[in-house]
């Protein structure tokens, strides 16, 4: 019985406590009892306090028996990346200099779940003050693919990715400066939104890169992560790059339909190093948007969007070297070597070609609206380029190229950070050697509606969600 309540879906989950068919102690008891069982294996989780988290759960079915429970995710266990704050608990942020750190403010969006009556039951682990892309961790434990427990989660947001795939929570909040919540909602079979940049406030989060962070949800669907994002999203006074924008009924435009939708494919850029067998199965997803009445339009995206993926590295880098400076100086050998290794390499930036990045994202952005969404609805393009690979592969340690590698990994993925568009990552097949990847869905400034929309129409005709790890 818990591993079947654990196989809802996060909107199944908060419908089925709604309508009292099971309680939120029940659904936290099922959580429970999958995590102890299965984590020590896929290591996704940094803390847990069992006995707080049913407290909790008592609380929600009290206030839902009363008629005081109102919010979208009443009673609904979930769980986050240990980089959102909450005053008086630890929050460790992947690392060993934060690993005794514990904030005396609580993060807008933990503040919004707690509004939503969201339970929020464990902090997962994740890359070293999220900065890679693989998933690696030198410092603290490296969560391991539910699929295969060889191979990568994808980074920063490895134990977010790793724990909704394993069904241990129906959902989690990530971040994501470069594909950080794209990369593991790929590599693990789930559904990830980047939101569009100041959509969500980073009020009490831990920064990396402050022109690119973005924070947002992971879960099993579109559905699902519309509902998370509806519970955060909308400006916040403590954040000034939250957007003052009018936050819309996400949920009131899912079932639409995508008849009519234009949908963007890129002939230049995005496919060029993709491995035939990645181009081949995104591309099969295509033929079910047309099966549902969408049309598909070919554009050719600016020249200049080659030049994104070296400059969000160039800002992250130098954005985070600056925020990590004293500790580089003070506590070297307390990072782990990549991290050690990028944010050292942001030290030696000049701030002239910092600034110059800087000033390129507005007309890059402009010339990329104009040449795809004066033509279409959405651009569709891969997430990764190539297959998932193992954590062996990847090390830094071991691998040579390592740079290469994760320049790589951030041809598809980049260009949305530097631009502050919203990315939603679906599931749409396996590769050869077992492991999920996705096609990502990219959209307007601030139309993560139609992003949804077209998530959903595409998890309607498709199962590819609903494969679960065999573990």
């Amino acid at each position: 019985m818990s591993d079947d309540l654990c196989s809802l879906t996060l909107s199944e989950a908060a419908e089925a406590i709604k309508t009292k068919y099971v309680t939120s102690v029940k659904l936290t008891k099922a959580c429970l009892s999958r995590i102890e069982s299965l984590d020590s294996n896929i290591k996704s989780i940094a803390a847990i306090d069992p006995d707080k988290a049913l407290a909790s759960a008592h609380e929600a079915d009290k206030a839902l028996a009363n008629g005081d429970a109102e919010g979208l995710l009443h009673g609904v266990p979930l769980a986050h990346k240990d980089m959102f704050y909450r005053a008086g608990r630890i929050s460790g942020c992947g690392s060993k200099i934060r690993a005794n750190f514990v904030p005396d403010k609580t993060g807008s969006v933990l503040e919004r779940f707690d509004r939503s009556g969201a339970l929020d039951i464990a902090r997962l682990n994740m890359v070293e003050f999220a900065l890679g892309v693989t998933g690696h961790n030198k410092v603290m434990p490296t969560p391991r693919n539910p699929w295969n427990t060889d191979y990568i989660t994808g980074g920063s947001s490895s134990g977010s990715g790793a724990a909704v795939s394993s069904r241990l929570i129906f959902g989690a909040m990530g971040s994501d400066t470069g594909g950080s919540i794209r990369f593991p909602s790929c590599c693990n079979g789930i559904t990830g939104l980047k939101p569009t940049s100041g959509r969500v406030s980073r009020f009490g989060t831990m920064p990396l890169s402050a022109s690119l962070d973005t924070l947002g949800p992971m879960a099993r669907t579109a559905k699902d992560t519309a509902i998370m994002l509806q519970a955060i999203a909308g400006h916040d006074a403590r954040d000034p790059t939250s957007s003052r924008l009018a936050v819309p009924n996400y949920l009131s435009n899912l079932g639409r339909g995508i008849k009519g939708l234009r949908i963007a494919i890129p002939e230049n850029y995005f496919y060029d190093p993709v491995a035939p067998e990645i181009a081949d199965i995104v591309g099969e997803s295509l033929k079910v948007f047309r099966s549902g009445g969408a049309e598909i339009v070919p554009v050719v995206v600016p020249d200049s969007i080659a030049l994104t993926n070296p400059l969000t590295s160039m800002i992250a880098g130098t954005e985070g070297a600056s925020i990590h400076q004293k500790w580089l100086q003070q506590r070297p050998n307390d990072y782990g070597t990549q991290t050690k290794a990028r944010l050292n390499k942001g030290l030696l930036i000049p701030a002239t070609r910092y600034l110059q990045a800087k000033s390129m994202r507005a007309p890059v952005l402009k010339e990329f609206c104009k040449a795809v969404f004066d033509k279409a609805d959405v651009l569709h393009c891969p997430v990764m380029v190539s297959a998932v690979p193992s954590i062996c592969e990847t090390d830094f340690s071991a691998a040579p190229g390592f740079s290469n590698l994760i320049t790589a990994m951030g041809h598809c993925t980049r260009p949305f950070n530097f631009m502050g568009l919203p990315s939603l990552t679906i599931p749409c097949g396996f590769t050869s050697n077992g492991l999920p990847t996705a096609f990502q869905i990219v959209g307007k400034p601030f139309d993560e509606s139609t992003l949804f929309r077209a998530g959903h129409a595409y998890q309607k005709l498709t199962d590819w969600h609903e494969q679960a790890p065999n573990i």
